[in-house]
């Protein structure tokens, strides 16, 4: 597989930006910029992020606590800055309730080590979410090559009635299940059982 091919097929699906925060070997505050953050589990509480093996923030981030920082819209400055490309402006940092985090964000997700997993050419942090912070500043998002702003709503609705709708939960009461039969298929004279699909 062709990588560049790969990366523009990739670069279609437009995510939220993120600074990945936690402290240096020597205690000081470090941060990473990451496209590739994906929320896991509810119960328990679980994000996934995946850094290049290759970034310093790696070695820093092995069994030890660390923060999301959703960038809002106004933050490109900042997602370079954290990418390889330092600002004008200092970085302004903020006391996190397990590292330190970003000020100015669209949210911030505060977590402790849970798992770091296999990624190939990356490794997947799992974190336990410890605290949650979100502000009404629309996020900065990243879609082929280009940061962009969210836009107006491509539907009325999207979730609202529908059976993962976030505001009557993934399954509510109204939801009804039938178990399934654990009983073995009939036979018919003359064929062998019919195997579950």
């Amino acid at each position: 597989m062709d990588s560049k091919t790969l990366r523009t097929a990739f670069g279609r699906f437009a995510t939220g930006v993120t600074v990945i925060t936690c402290r240096s070997s020597d205690g000081e505050p470090h941060g990473a910029t990451v496209t590739a953050f994906m929320p896991v589990s509810l119960d328990p509480p679980l994000i996934t992020v995946a850094l290049t093996r290759t970034s310093r923030a790696c070695a820093y981030l092995d069994g030890a606590p660390f923060a999301v920082n959703v960038l809002a819209a106004d933050q490109a400055e900042v997602a370079m800055n954290f990418a390889g490309r330092p600002a004008a402006d200092p970085v302004r940092w903020e006391p996190g309730p397990t590292a330190p985090v970003l000020a100015g964000t669209a949210a911030t997700v505060s977590c402790g080590p849970y798992r770091t997993d296999d990624g190939g050419d990356h490794l997947l942090f799992l974190g336990e979410v410890a605290a949650v912070e979100t502000t009404t500043r629309p996020p900065l998002l990243f879609s082929d090559s280009t940061f962009v702003e969210v836009g107006r709503p491509a539907t009325e609705s999207v979730w609202a009635g529908s059976f993962d709708d976030p505001h009557s939960g993934w399954f509510d009461a109204t939801c009804d299940f039938t178990p399934i039969s654990t009983r073995p298929a009939p036979t018919v004279a003359g064929t062998a059982p019919r195997g579950r699909p």
